[in-house]
């Protein structure tokens, strides 16, 4: 309990850690971002006090009519010109666009200047001016009215979607350490149920052995030949039910065998011991039909699915066992009159632990199922259910030619 517990609190631990170290991680890369931004605003808010520079010399030039004026921009033509990263659109007072920089190719600009009314003025950089009003507060430049529009530079857009990434990458290591966590888990439960298995048909062959004993010792003391007929019968099943369970967590060996006959003997043998108003009924093709199959967890599969045929009738109706083939596959279906499954229920059946039953594991089905696709590569689904009707099971195996 106090192991239990232990592992429990360090498992707190560790998750209230990583969800801190995330966190940080996180508000760091924000304050990161908004800093950055913060130096990009101030980098254009130069640009534009050199642009205003630029255009107060050149209104004085124009006036004196000299230009002495325009030699004392150089360190302000120079800010402009080493602005080379962040998009930037320059209109003026009557919305028509001045200049842009750092959108498209220098070759394209070229091409563009030489068009008054280009397309891509009238329309790319007109929604490229909306957008970046979103990214940015536009800057207003002197008294020319002239306003800058400005994007995120592609460090600053990249930085952006880090946060994402990361995350992305958290939730990746998360799931694959909750694979790994659910793996383990399963393999240390199978380990378990298979040690259960095998402990269980050593225990069961103990007093199998004294039985065969004690049939021996009747048989000498001429007891009814009938009644010894049948406790060997009995105990030919419990040394069936014993071998099959010495074969979990091992690969059976498959053996080419008629699917007809072993199938005919456990479904004999089931209704030799069910009750009388369950009323059998058997269709198989009168030639053989050969697959691969281990006898003994075959009929285990074949005695589950009739069980369950049982319980959901409780007891009372009418159950069919049809065999069939194709060109391929041999097909073994066990129809019953009983409650029926919904359609939502169809795969569910399959899983660890579902029943419908007060009493049960709910191992049964899921037990056959992998018997059948994982051991003998075969299919096994509900064909057919309606609620109140009955539900037809359905085997598929391959045929061998």
């Amino acid at each position: 309990m106090a192991l239990t517990i232990n592992r429990n609190m360090t498992r707190w631990i560790i998750i209230v850690a990583s969800f801190i170290i995330i966190s940080l991680i996180l508000w760091n890369t924000y304050v990161f971002f908004q800093n950055f931004k913060a130096e990009e605003r101030s980098k254009m808010e130069i640009w534009s006090f050199a642009q205003r520079d630029v255009l107060k010399a050149l209104e004085e030039s124009e006036n004196n009519n000299s230009t002495d004026v325009i030699a004392d921009i150089d360190l302000a033509l120079e800010i402009l010109d080493n602005n080379n990263t962040t998009p930037m659109i320059l209109i003026n007072a009557d919305s028509v666009v001045v200049n842009f920089r750092n959108i498209i190719h220098k070759t394209e600009v070229d091409s563009i200047h030489d068009k008054k009314e280009s397309e891509f003025v009238n329309d790319n950089l007109k929604s490229l001016i909306f957008a970046y009003s979103k990214e940015n507060e536009p800057i207003k430049i002197g008294t020319n009215a002239q306003t800058l529009y400005y994007g995120n530079s592609p460090l600053l857009n990249k930085l952006k979607y880090y946060p994402l990434a990361l995350l992305l990458i958290i939730f990746l290591f998360a799931a694959v350490a909750y694979f790994f966590y659910k793996s383990s888990k399963t393999a240390d439960q199978n380990k378990l149920w298979t040690g259960m298995a095998k402990e269980t048909a050593h225990q069961i062959g103990t007093p199998l052995s004294s039985l065969v004993g004690w049939t021996e010792i009747l048989r000498n003391e001429n007891v009814n030949p009938e009644y010894l007929i049948e406790i060997e019968k009995d105990i030919t099943r419990l040394q069936t039910i014993t071998d099959r369970f010495s074969k979990i967590g091992s690969m059976p060996t498959l053996k080419n065998m008629d699917v007809v006959k072993e199938t005919l003997d456990t479904y004999e043998y089931l209704k030799a011991r069910s009750s009388k108003l369950i009323d059998f009924e058997i269709s198989t093709p009168e030639e053989s039909l050969h697959a691969n199959l281990n006898r003994q967890l075959y009929s285990w599969t074949i005695e589950n699915l009739v069980k369950n045929a049982i319980d959901a009738m409780k007891g009372k109706g009418a159950l069919k066992l049809t065999i069939t083939n194709d060109d391929k596959y041999v097909k073994i279906s066990i129809q019953d009159t009983g409650k029926g499954i919904s359609k939502q229920n169809f795969s569910s059946v399959f899983q660890p632990g579902y029943t419908t039953k007060k009493r049960g594991w709910g191992l049964g089905l899921s037990l056959a199922k992998r018997i059948i696709e994982d051991y003998h590569n075969g299919k096994i689904k509900v064909l057919h259910s309606e609620i109140g009707k009955g539900t037809t099971m359905q085997i598929s195996l391959k045929l061998l030619t």
